[in-house]
């Protein structure tokens, strides 16, 4: 079982995740819920739940304050909030899990399965998140799950993106490869106004990491690593209008 604090300054939206939750994830136990983030506080110094569903925006204490008293984060942590699509993309280049009001009840399992097999919090991971929600500003860099940590990799050294079934490989640079249990398209929404380009069903691509594009029938690219990507007959005509080649 999974022990669970929620905490939310609005009593509805409490008792309605209580709820969801008692009925798609009989797995998870909530020990503690609140209305108050001074009570959250205590409650998750008290009880050491497994994973906390918890509000951003809250009145006197908001969740990024709370977490800074808490220091380190030796919990599942994921954020319940009704941030726009802009917010979407920041937990996504930030690699923390969310979940939007109204709340979706198949979102919902997939985060518990998640928090299941959660990862360790990297307080940059918050203070990533932190930054691009209070200045609208999308960071350079994507935190990117690996081993037992995180990695913040540059998006400039990403070479493209291959889908996995329900998993992505990104590939980066010198030779370095990661796998992301995110789909392609969540992974394409995350960077494709950063100068890339799905070119493919399997494939989106760093525009800047193009070597070589041969348009003929079949077309591919090489990219700097050497390696070929196809490019599929509808998107053809879409990367060369982006380059504004002959």
């Amino acid at each position: 079982m999974l022990k669970a604090i929620l905490i939310d300054d609005e009593p509805d939206c409490v008792r309605l995740l209580a709820h969801e939750l008692a009925v798609h994830c009989p797995q998870v136990q909530v020990i503690g819920q609140t209305t108050s983030s001074e009570d959250g506080l205590r409650l998750i110094q008290i009880l050491q739940p497994d994973v906390v569903f918890l509000d951003i925006e809250m009145p006197r204490m908001n969740g990024f304050q709370l977490l800074e008293k808490l220091g380190d984060i030796s919990f599942g942590l994921i954020f319940v909030t009704a941030y726009n699509e802009f917010a979407v993309k920041a937990f996504r280049f930030s690699a923390l899990d969310y979940l939007l009001k109204p709340i979706d009840s198949e979102e919902l399992q997939e985060a518990v399965r998640k928090a299941e097999r959660r990862q360790r919090i990297d307080v940059r991971q918050i203070d990533l998140l932190r930054y691009q929600l209070q200045t609208h500003h999308i960071s350079d860099k994507i935190a990117v799950p690996y081993q037992q940590g995180i990695i913040f990799l540059p998006v400039s050294e990403v070479l493209y993106c291959e889908s996995d079934s329900n998993y992505t490989k990104v590939v980066a640079t010198q030779n370095r490869s990661f796998l992301l249990t995110r789909t392609l398209r969540e992974v394409q929404e995350i960077l494709e106004e950063r100068n890339f380009l799905r070119v493919h069903r399997q494939y989106v691509i760093n525009l800047d990491h193009i070597k070589l594009f041969m348009k003929g029938e079949g077309a591919y690219l090489v990219m700097t690593n050497d390696v070929s990507i196809p490019v599929a007959r509808n998107q053809k005509e879409k990367l060369i209008r982006r380059f504004g080649w002959l």
